[in-house]
């Protein structure tokens, strides 16, 4: 039996009804344009592997990297295409935050279309440095990818860190990281943002450790968590994918905290059109073939 809250509940019910990544309300029947213009990442994921393409259907890929004046027009021709637009995201192909384009992307789209919610999605090793600036801007939804809590899980999931040009490795990497996150959680929550928590689920890793992720992010102001299977590849490719059981049962233990979202399409970081129901992105970009796969987000 879940043990949310009833604040916890409400806080994003309104977000749940327009925003196609946050609640299985609008899942269906909203729509979320990508923006691509992160080219960076300050973090490495043993399990991450981004890359330029227009065949892959996971998060970290794309087939272009656009400059934020750029994407701020796309905005313009993605409305046109999808009315049911309600979200202009940025989630990659690199880490939304390692660099400054994120940030000034939202505040050309913020400035030309007020209505659209802004979303980002980050490891959130920078969150708490650039939350006043991004809530300034209009972001109001913010997904951030926690794989533990503890640094001795987070070093066999996360090799190392690049902080103000040092580079950082093993269990100190994970601790910097980790109490980075959480700083950047609360700081966004307490501004007013609503927070999503990603979580890769790693058979032999982490799948012990998600009832205790849960309750530490709820703690610092979490709204809504998304357990993500892992696809085995780069670092973790050894490792298998889990199991329908193995996924229910991080579910159920992550939702003794949170509400857990069920609906995650795993987009691409030039996603356009309604998740699962509409693919508009070969109408923006070039056209593309995507085969079935999917990763983290």
């Amino acid at each position: 039996m879940a043990c949310f809250d009833v604040k916890l509940d409400t806080r994003f019910e309104k977000i749940s009804t327009l925003h196609p990544c946050f609640g299985g309300k609008a899942n269906m029947t909203r729509g979320r344009v990508h923006l691509p213009v992160s080219p960076a990442c300050n973090i490495q994921c043993r399990f991450c592997k981004r890359t330029f393409n227009k065949s892959e259907q996971r998060p970290g890929v794309t087939g272009e990297l656009l400059s934020p004046q750029a994407a701020a027009e796309l905005v313009d021709k993605a409305l046109e295409l999808c009315p049911e637009i309600t979200v202009a995201g940025i989630a990659g192909p690199g880490d939304t935050l390692a660099t400054p384009h994120a940030l000034k992307t939202f505040q050309y789209v913020h400035e030309r279309h007020p209505e659209l919610i802004l979303c980002l999605s980050t490891n959130g090793l920078l969150l708490e440095r650039y939350a006043d600036a991004l809530y300034e801007a209009g972001v109001r939804t913010v997904t951030v990818t926690v794989n533990a809590v503890d640094p001795a899980v987070l070093k066999d999931i996360c090799s190392g860190i690049v902080l103000d040009g040092k580079k950082y490795e093993g269990e100190e990497a994970a601790r910097i990281l980790i109490a980075a996150q959480l700083r950047g959680i609360k700081k966004m929550s307490d501004l007013g943002a609503v927070i999503k928590i990603n979580i890769v689920l790693i058979p032999g890793i982490n799948h012990h450790h998600i009832g205790e992720i849960a309750e530490t992010v709820k703690e610092h102001g979490a709204s809504l968590i998304n357990i993500i299977p892992l696809i085995p590849q780069h670092e973790l490719s050894h490792l298998p994918a889990p199991n329908c059981h193995e996924l229910m049962e991080a579910r159920s233990a992550a939702e003794l905290y949170l509400p857990v979202f069920r609906h995650c399409q795993h987009c691409r970081a030039d996603a356009c059109g309604i998740p699962g129901k509409q693919d508009l992105a070969d109408l923006l970009y070039a056209t593309r073939n995507i085969p079935e796969t999917f990763s983290h987000g």
